[in-house]
């Protein structure tokens, strides 16, 4: 098939080397020359594992091209995807400037019928108004279909590759064939592809990420409740996690989810819910409890130095919201070198993706690190943020001849209590017992 993808962010870029992947011919248009002729080189701008092997292959054998224009990209494509930013407003809503700006656009530009797909997330009743901004000009029939995005950062090929299901909204069973052709390959070995009407296709995607916000919450409240009581939040997670109707995954407790969908997702959702009378008391309560639970490690370092932090140098491990990405919107680390920075105090951090990315918020504020050790030298104590894997295994004896302390404060809970109390280190970490060296 001929398939347009408009925007080249995260989910854009995804969609469309998967895409061509299949045997499909793509072109992503992107309004960023600079970008697109990066692109056109073969060079890849996020990082994602394993995306730039399959987009050098479609670049190489001709099946995945890039534009800044976007009539030539819809005008040799039968499908049009809109991969385009919805980022909060003020008051949390989602801005569809973007996705409404470039649908006006193809309505004088298409020539013949098209399927427009929203691939962006966005809120309920996005359909209706996409398809009657492209019918201002439009002079041919074209279909408006929903096709939300679950792709998580870090597995995004692989999600895409391989669907837990694939959503569907359309009341078109002329678009719904094309897209359930179009989707074939990636469902062969049975897993769902549903057909819905756009309305709730668009408020499946929402419904998803915000009860995944709401589980990773309320973990976070029960290792909070466990540190009150003394219990232990592992074995509590254990306990819960084998009961088939909880299920194991999005269970572990740390310092409050980040990224460019949970937040902003939960956000809208709650937005769209007040602009229709009704309100979200749940999601009310998560998106409180999330905020502070950012900081949550801080509270502790607070306490651990009788609040007053000024001249003390930290290391900080981790930088991107979770492992396998660089993506560092609404990361937690954001927060926690904010208040240390406003403390008085000097910041050491290491990430092996997401440096360059904080490096552009902060300058020179705080230290960059060649690697994970050189971020503890002549620190006072080690703050974990992101559970990346050269993490899990460090050599303790370097960490130790690096640190002026024993001081681990651990956002992650990377590291047995047991082995942190053989080493004789003071660590804390989330729902579990505070060991104190």
């Amino acid at each position: 098939m001929k398939i347009a993808v408009v925007g080249t962010g995260y989910v854009g870029l995804v969609t469309g080397t998967c895409f061509a992947d299949t045997g499909n011919d793509v072109i992503c248009v992107d309004i960023d020359q600079k970008k697109v002729e990066r692109m056109k080189n073969g060079e890849v701008p996020i990082y994602e594992p394993y995306l730039d092997t399959v987009f050098e292959r479609n670049i190489r054998q001709g099946r995945l091209k890039f534009t800044t224009d976007l009539k030539e990209a819809v005008s040799k494509s039968s499908i049009i995807f809109l991969a385009l930013p919805t980022p909060p407003g003020e008051d949390g809503s989602a801005d569809l400037s973007y996705v409404l700006g470039v649908a006006e656009e193809l309505g004088e530009i298409i020539q013949d019928y098209k399927v427009i797909v929203d691939k962006s997330t966005v809120p309920v009743g996005t359909a209706e108004l996409v398809n009657a901004a492209v019918a201002k000009n439009a002079k041919v029939d074209f279909d408006v279909v929903s096709n939300p995005e679950f792709l998580r950062e870090g597995f995004a090929v692989e999600d895409f590759m391989k669907p837990d299901r694939v959503v569907i909204g359309t009341s078109s069973d002329r678009a719904a064939e094309i897209m359930t052709d179009l989707y074939k390959p990636f469902v062969r070995q049975g897993n769902p592809l549903i057909v819905m009407d756009e309305k709730s296709a668009e408020l499946t995607k929402y419904a998803a990420n915000s009860f995944l916000a709401t589980k990773i919450t309320f973990m976070n409240e029960i290792a909070n409740f466990c540190e009150f009581v003394g219990a232990d939040v592992d074995k509590v997670r254990r306990g819960i996690g084998t009961d088939a109707r909880i299920g194991k995954r999005f269970l572990f407790p740390g310092i409050g989810y980040g990224g460019s969908c949970f937040p902003k997702d939960v956000q809208a959702l709650v937005r769209s819910g007040n602009e229709s009378g009704y309100n979200f008391e749940i999601l009310d309560s998560v998106l409180r409890v999330n905020d502070r639970q950012k900081l949550a490690l801080i509270q502790k370092v607070k306490t651990f130095y009788d609040g007053d932090m000024a001249g003390k140098t930290f290391a900080l491990w981790g930088l991107a919201f979770k492992p396998d990405t660089d993506d560092i919107r609404e990361a937690p680390s954001l927060y926690m070198i904010h208040e240390l920075l406003l403390a008085g105090a000097k910041v050491r951090v290491f990430d092996p993706e997401a440096m360059d990315n904080v490096r552009a918020l902060h300058g020179d504020a705080i230290y960059y690190a060649e690697n994970m050790y050189d971020a503890l030298t002549g620190s006072d104590a080690l703050l974990i943020a992101t559970e990346w894997g050269v993490f899990r295994n460090p050599d303790f004896d370097k960490v130790t001849a690096e640190l002026n302390g024993k001081v681990l404060f651990d956002g992650r809970n990377l590291f047995e209590t047991e082995k942190m109390k053989e080493l004789g280190y003071h660590y804390e970490s989330i729902g579990r017992e505070k060991i104190t060296s």
